[in-house]
């Protein structure tokens, strides 16, 4: 079967780094640290960066890999409680993680595109993830351009109303080209008993609703708005954090999400580890993405989606609509 040790090895990681992730949110309250771009960081960030990009060394030393955070500001004399910290929840699960190794570890995450690369989020979200609400860790490997493995953790989001009964529930969506996606329980997760992940059909109306970023400042929701009742959504959005809007369209629990430049920002283009695991899990349950023309998202050439502008994720059937909707919007 096609990519079972990159499966194999990203579905560990990334369930190592999630365990690492909710033990931080339940045992500290995560103090966040301010990024130069203002956006928050934390213990787990840093932890969950660490886990994933050794791991994946230690398999394929040969693959580079483009993460969101690096260790530059976490190796100041000042951060040296921060990196005290997260050196001792990693302990728990590697212990021999020291402060050189796990600076190092971070910085492995700060390679460059390439003809095979993984791209890794180590918590999407982080600002829901201080919230107690949704995130997720997300990974995924890209190779000439093309995401061809997504695995993606969403210790907070039910894949299904029976798990929503368990406040422990949480999802693993994991997807390979060609062989479908699957969603398996984080808590005991076992590949063997994953069931297929699969999008909203156009007869549940129940479901044909749509998700969008909770931050104002991450879409024009206003446009969105608009497009959602163009498609023939009638209920409001629903609002939440990271990928695991992603895995709303995957599981069938809305039939759209949009993520449109916003007013404020007109120029601004999506990075490619916020979009790469869920495009592929989407894509694999049935559904599909592209930029709001309509051009498929081209993670081949930097960090940065240069060649599309906004996203646009469906269940397939009302996708089209969409883009017609926007280019109607635009005139």
């Amino acid at each position: 079967m096609a990519y079972e040790l990159e499966q194999q090895t990203a579905v560990k990681a990334v369930l190592l780094a999630a365990q690492l992730c909710q033990q931080v949110r339940q045992t500290i309250r995560p103090e966040a640290i301010e990024k130069k771009d203002r956006s928050p960081v934390t213990v787990a960030d840093y932890g969950s960066q660490a886990m994933i990009c050794r791991l994946l060394a230690e398999v394929f030393p040969q693959d580079l890999i483009v993460a969101e955070e690096d260790a530059a500001a976490l190796s100041q004399p000042e951060m040296a409680p921060y990196l005290a910290q997260v050196c001792d929840h990693l302990r728990q699960m590697m212990p021999d993680a020291t402060p050189e190794l796990v600076t190092g570890w971070i910085n492995q995450g700060n390679g460059q595109v390439a003809p095979r690369y993984w791209t890794l989020d180590p918590i999407d979200g982080t600002k829901g993830f201080l919230r107690g609400e949704q995130y997720a860790v997300a990974l995924a490997l890209v190779e000439a351009g093309e995401v061809k493995l997504g695995v993606l953790a969403c210790p907070a989001f039910a894949a299904s109303p029976e798990a929503s009964a368990d406040p422990d529930s949480g999802s693993l969506f994991v997807a390979v080209r060609g062989q479908g996606a699957t969603v398996a329980a984080i808590q005991g997760a076992n590949l063997g008993e994953a069931l297929p992940a699969q999008v909203v059909q156009p007869n549940d109306p129940a479901n044909f609703r749509f998700v969008e970023s909770v931050e104002s400042g991450h879409g024009d929701h206003a446009q969105q708005e608009a497009v959602a009742q163009a498609v023939g959504i009638k209920t409001d959005s629903i609002r939440m954090d990271s990928q695991a809007k992603y895995a709303a369209v995957a599981s069938g629990q809305a039939a759209l999400y949009l993520r449109l430049p916003s007013p404020k920002t007109p120029d601004y283009r999506e990075k490619i580890w916020d979009h790469a695991a869920g495009v592929i899990v989407v894509e694999e349950a049935g559904g599909k993405v592209t930029d709001m023309r309509g051009k498929p998202l081209d993670f081949g050439r930097d960090y940065r989606l240069l060649d599309n502008q906004g996203v646009v994720v469906s269940n397939g059937s009302c996708h089209e609509a969409a883009i017609a909707a926007l280019a109607s919007l635009s005139r």
